[in-house]
């Protein structure tokens, strides 16, 4: 499993990004966030660390 964020709820804060212990997550347009979900480790940092729960498990 991995984690997901939804591109249309994200208001591109970037606090999930440093709190991510393998770098998984980028910026992409708008300066909304995007989780490479191959790299993901499924545990949870970015998910508990969004203001606007915009990041689910998949």
């Amino acid at each position: 499993m991995s984690y997901r964020i939804d591109k249309e709820s994200c208001i591109g804060c970037g606090a999930c990004e440093p709190v991510c212990p393998v770098s998984c997550i980028s910026e992409v347009e708008d300066n909304k966030r995007k989780i490479d979900e191959s790299a993901c480790i499924d545990c949870g940092a970015c998910s508990s660390n969004c203001p606007v729960s915009c990041i689910s498990q998949v």
